[in-house]
């Protein structure tokens, strides 16, 4: 059995199990104290595990990958064009994310006929000013940054790291040698994680349904398929369409490499978590080479937000609808732009999907308590979404990695189905 079948039968038994927990736990006082018991000392402790572990790999695995691709882009002079094709294509991806989520959602109108509840409220976050955001990407203590993962900043430091290895001469080639040892060692650490990931996933998976049910999706059922039909849309129609006119390659054959990062975003909501994974595959599977992938995917875990795109469009739509707001084209124009420019704007900062949402409703004048009435549904939401982001990452650094003759085509081609994964 492949390490993908194990993953998907893992994500699939803790779906049920955790449903059953929640359906028969209301029925049966043993049933809730057994499940409760299972959920909060078993599952919980293996999933949030599971987490630290992938997490415990971002930093270092971002570092060292980095500082190996810049040290190597540096020598060409190539670091420049490559970081505008990956900037630019990961705008527009972000501005047809939304664009495609306001036109579906007003032929779909979610939000009519709803009746609001008078007790709903939300505090919105804070959002960074742009002048503090710009300043933040640049970091005083380089310990810091790594201490608390402000990614923007790692990578600042990992690029102007590589860009003086490849200046120090006999030094620098010394320096690179340990840093390329580090980053195959770190790599074997992320196959022994990517083994343990059935268990994982099945217990990240059982908490979550344990504790929502089945019932939280139909509350919001109108909202909850609008915003999966656009996830889906956009993934499978803007990327292959954009894939195949930039790369010049099959789609297909990329959905079947990249499947193990979009088991692993699908099952933990966070495109930070599996970066080490999402790397693993960009190399391995895909076949795009360590001074690409080391720079576009970690960027894109950061800044590229279409599936929150995709939300805030379809989320906007509702909230207008349900409060009975109308919006103006040019009201839709500034969601567009506010949703695009907030991606960048926001990176790096928690709980960002509903900080930019609120920036949105803000700029359209819609009332942020709205945000209320979606977030029973965000979290299982947030699990499409993310890989979705996933999927974007994977497509915008193959179509630069391809753009900059930094795609092995053959390794893309053979698609394996046996899964293996080597250091």
């Amino acid at each position: 059995m492949t390490l993908s079948t194990k993953i998907l039968l893992g994500m699939l038994f803790g779906v049920v199990l955790g449903a059953a927990f929640n359906g028969l736990s209301a029925q049966s006082t043993l049933i809730a104290q057994l499940s409760g018991w299972l959920v909060s000392n078993v599952f919980d402790v293996v999933g949030q595990i599971f987490i630290a572990s992938l997490k415990l790999l971002v930093v270092p695995l971002v570092f060292v990958s980095l500082v190996c691709g810049s040290s190597a882009m540096g020598v060409n002079a190539r670091m420049g064009q490559m970081a505008a094709k990956t900037l630019g294509l990961y705008l527009l991806t972000t501005a047809l994310a939304v664009t495609l989520a306001l036109l579906l959602a007003n032929i779909i109108n979610p939000g009519e006929g709803l009746t609001l509840a008078s007790t709903s409220s939300y505090e919105a976050p804070v959002a960074p000013s742009p002048k503090q955001v710009l300043i933040d990407i640049f970091p005083t203590n380089p310990v810091q940054a790594m201490a608390e993962g402000n990614m923007l900043q790692i990578i600042v430091f990992a690029i102007l790291m590589g860009l003086a290895i490849t200046h120090s001469g006999a030094p620098g080639s010394k320096i690179l040698d340990f840093f390329q040892n580090f980053n195959d060692v770190i790599m074997t650490m992320v196959s022994f994680l990517m083994h343990m990931a059935p268990y994982g996933v099945f217990c990240l998976l059982a908490k979550l349904f344990s504790e929502l049910g089945i019932s939280a999706i139909a509350d919001l059922a109108k909202y909850f398929l609008s915003v999966v039909l656009v996830l889906f849309l956009h993934g499978a129609v803007v990327y292959g369409f954009l894939f195949t006119a930039l790369a010049r390659l099959n789609p297909l054959t990329l959905l079947k490499n990249i499947r193990p990062a979009l088991l692993f975003a699908f099952s933990t909501s966070s495109s930070s978590a599996t970066l080490p994974v999402t790397l693993n595959v960009a190399r391995q599977r895909i076949g795009i080479d360590n001074a690409v992938a080391a720079f576009t995917l970690p960027l894109g875990a950061t800044i590229n937000m279409d599936g929150t795109a995709i939300m805030q469009g379809v989320a906007t739509v509702f909230i207008a609808q349900a409060f009975n707001v109308d919006i103006s084209m040019g009201g839709y124009l500034a969601v567009v732009l506010t949703a695009t420019l907030a991606s960048i704007g926001t990176a790096g900062v928690p709980g960002v999907g509903l900080i930019t949402l609120s920036m949105v409703l803000q700029q359209v004048g819609l009332p942020v308590e709205g945000i209320a009435l979606i977030i029973g549904v965000d979290r299982l939401l947030d699990m499409l979404r993310t890989a979705v982001n996933v999927g974007g990452d994977c497509m915008v650094s193959t179509v630069v990695a391809k753009s900059e003759n930094l795609l092995d085509t053959v390794v893309f081609n053979e698609v394996s189905d046996k899964d293996e994964y080597t250091s």
